[in-house]
């Protein structure tokens, strides 16, 4: 699968949050960075090429701070100008059904403000209806948004834990069961550069990939005792 990443920020290369995320990205990935900004710094876009872009990937990201709930500027020129009748939707327009969307979203609020009785007022999947709709309007499959909320306040074990769950998101199948999730954390660990791994690394992360398979195995077991029981 070939991930695109669309980012729209006009301040990139100050955001801690955009710079972690583009660090942890995973080297060999079929996965395509395009950064509006650092493009069209003169807001003038290239619409056969951003065309083109959207027809050579099968998943599609909007990466962007939440300003005034919705994105910056640029990326809703983006919208206006690339998702065009008879080519994004419309008699003519098929070209982005069946590829799947979805939103990385950094937002400066705590996340019990974007709930009813919150400050905020409404829920961030609310507040994203707008992208849902432009979403079944060319025929696309929206993915769960992806929030990070106060980037910066985040522990370090919770920024690891956003990139996995990051990572996940730009390169992991869009079913979210347990079976999905264990098959790409195998997948990544077999894909390991053993070369980079210090002394004793490798039985570690040969022992992590028994444990998740054994794990796997026994819970498939028990699903067909479960089952014969009913």
């Amino acid at each position: 699968m070939k991930t695109l990443v669309i980012i729209s920020h006009p301040e990139m290369m100050e955001s801690g949050s955009q710079q972690y995320l583009l660090s942890s990205i995973p080297e060999g990935k079929d996965i395509t960075i395009h950064h509006l900004e650092s493009v069209y710094p003169d807001f003038k876009i290239d619409v056969e090429m951003e065309q083109a872009l959207l027809k050579e990937h099968e998943r599609i990201i909007f990466q962007f701070p939440f300003y005034w709930y919705s994105a910056p500027a640029l990326l809703k020129k983006w919208q206006d100008e690339v998702l065009t009748d008879g080519f994004a939707y419309g008699k003519r327009g098929k070209v982005l059904t069946g590829k799947e969307f979805g939103l990385v979203m950094s937002i400066g609020v705590k996340e019990e403000e974007y709930q009813p009785g919150g400050r905020e007022g409404f829920s961030i999947d609310e507040l994203t209806k707008p992208f849902q709709a432009m979403a079944l309007k060319t025929g696309m499959v929206f993915l769960k948004t992806l929030p990070i909320f106060q980037f910066s306040y985040l522990t370090e074990e919770q920024k690891m834990n956003l990139l996995i769950r990051y990572q996940q998101y730009l390169t992991r199948e869009k079913e979210d069961s347990l079976k999905a999730r264990e098959k790409w954390f195998i997948q990544e660990l077999k894909s390991t550069d053993t070369s980079k791994l210090n002394d004793g690394d490798q039985f570690v992360l040969n022992q992590a990939i028994e444990f998740i398979e054994e794990n796997r195995d026994t819970i498939d077991e028990l699903k067909i005792v479960l089952d014969q029981m009913e």
